[in-house]
């Protein structure tokens, strides 16, 4: 590395050091994940009987005062990927309108949006209202007015803050629906729900005005914001992995992805944390199934860590033989871990060791729906270095598509992972673990980004749920799809699950 791009690097605030191994990334790329097999129902995915289910929420329900626990909601996502396709409607002829399927179902149920009185209004007030717009076909000027600064500005906008759903009684925000839902199963220790939202820098201020007047509608909120650390920013290069350079001549960082999350995770001092992306919500009459396996799932968590907590304390001791056992089938039954190829010739005092290091660490149940086709990461049998099998949420990116078994993992993988996951971060001492040590630094991804018409690559760290939780105790639980309602493009709001009325 020449002195030139030393002195960039230090005067953008970073380690050169730290950029030095981000550049030799870009290099060298990330290694595949060595798939075993998929989770299956049976073979690493639990699937809880209705029997079950009542046990946990009736166990949850009797414990939860007694826990400290937030609901963590990853929040600084745009809108803009969401109106991707009426951006590109913007530079395309209005005729498109009545051709094209994706704006021919956008225009003809605009009224159905949550958004829609809001749009006419800011039309209004320009020129000419919603529906005299559609029928002179002036269908240009409804996008503007939605996405530009000049009307709604809802392409520059976090998706948390959009117009979701349409009561009755008025306009619910995904922030309010994720209120709603707190309510509804995170009520812990002093009666509180706590919410922390993350969120940029550039629209804090209107989440914490949004979240202020939405609270009024509700009792002992604790309401907090994190932003995505600067620090944990990387590094962008050029098609030839050299340093992407603005054309102020200033070195390019980018935010690292969700993975750099695990930061604000690390930071928060709770027993139980409940995770759920935003635009995972639905309107209040379809939330009881949510609500019924969030507490089942908390119920699980709680009923596993009890069983968790004595085992660690009771490996600080003197054991014998026979706890010994008991502590092995445990691990092995309830927790559905694969031990490493040479634990049966360890001695006693290694097994305990071993073990000890097995048990003390942080435990998450993820919640997992049948795979319908839907994009995304899905549950796996990973093969470690030492033998053992673990238990992780792979993307399609993370499985070396030449390698056949890997492929027919793939393949044959019955569910995947609709972000839902509940967390337990501290051991049967009450301390907090470390989360940024259970990473697993060589599970990130490298992406095709641009900027200002230019093609770049940016290095994402490993993902909230892959590699930045790659060492924890994992348990996938099967959940019903009803539960998973994601909202990527508009139109996904036209969808039954979102309409309100």
């Amino acid at each position: 590395m020449d002195d030139k791009l030393k002195d960039d690097i230090k005067k953008a605030g970073k380690s050169v050091e730290l950029v030095e191994e981000q550049l030799e990334r870009f290099k060298k790329g990330f290694p595949y994940l060595s798939v075993d097999r998929p989770a299956t129902i049976g073979d690493g995915i639990i699937q809880l009987s209705e029997k079950s289910i009542d046990e946990f929420i009736a166990f949850f329900e009797k414990q939860c005062m007694d826990y400290n626990m937030i609901k963590f909601v990853p929040a600084s996502g745009a809108a803009s990927r969401m109106f991707k396709r009426l951006y590109a409607f913007m530079e395309e002829d209005e005729s498109q309108a009545e051709q094209d399927e994706f704006l021919k179902t956008f225009f003809n149920n605009i009224h159905k949006f949550a958004f829609s009185e809001a749009l006419d209004k800011k039309m209004m007030e320009k020129s000419i209202g919603l529906d005299d717009a559609l029928k002179a076909k002036k269908y240009h000027s409804i996008v503007k007015a939605l996405l530009l600064e000049e009307g709604l500005n809802y392409g520059n906008l976090p998706k948390g803050l959009l117009d979701f759903h349409d009561y009755k009684s008025g306009i619910k925000t995904p922030v309010g629906e994720h209120f709603t839902e707190g309510e509804n199963y995170a009520r812990g220790i002093q009666g509180k729900v706590r919410l922390h939202f993350t969120v940029s820098p550039e629209h804090q201020k209107l989440f914490e005005e949004h979240a202020e007047h939405v609270r009024k509608g509700f009792n002992d909120f604790d309401i907090t914001f994190s932003q995505q650390k600067p620090e944990t920013d990387t590094i962008a290069v050029n098609p030839d992995n050299t340093p992407f350079y603005n054309d102020d001549g200033s070195i390019l960082f980018r935010p690292a992805g969700h993975g750099a999350l695990i930061e604000n995770l690390n930071d928060l001092d709770h027993d139980i944390v409940f995770i759920k992306n935003i635009d995972n919500v639905v309107p209040d009459h379809l939330k009881l199934k949510t609500i019924h396996y969030k507490k089942a799932l908390a119920g699980l968590l709680m009923s596993v860590q009890s069983k968790l907590f004595g085992y660690q304390n009771q490996l600080e001791r003197n054991i014998n033989e026979l706890e010994l056992l008991e502590i092995e089938n445990f691990a092995r039954k309830d927790l559905f871990l694969v031990f490493k190829d040479d634990y049966a010739q360890l001695d006693f005092s290694e097994k305990v060791g071993y073990l000890q290091y097995l048990l003390h660490r942080p435990i998450r149940i993820c919640g997992m729906v049948k795979n319908t086709g839907e994009p995304g990461g899905g549950p796996f049998w990973v093969n470690e270095e030492d033998g053992s099998l673990n238990l992780q949420i792979a993307e399609t990116s993370q499985i070396d598509p030449d390698d056949k078994k890997a492929q027919e993992a793939l393949q044959n993988a019955t569910h995947f992972n609709p972000v839902d996951l509940i967390c337990g971060i501290k051991d049967f001492h009450g301390r907090k673990y470390d989360l940024l040590k259970y990473r697993n630094p060589e599970t990130g991804f490298i992406t095709s980004k641009s900027k200002d018409g230019r093609e770049l690559k940016a290095l994402e760290l490993p993902g909230l749920w892959n590699g930045a939780m790659s060492d924890w105790i994992t348990l996938f639980v099967e959940v019903p799809l009803s539960t998973f309602n994601p909202v990527k493009t508009v139109n996904d709001l036209l969808r039954e699950e979102h309409q309100a009325g």
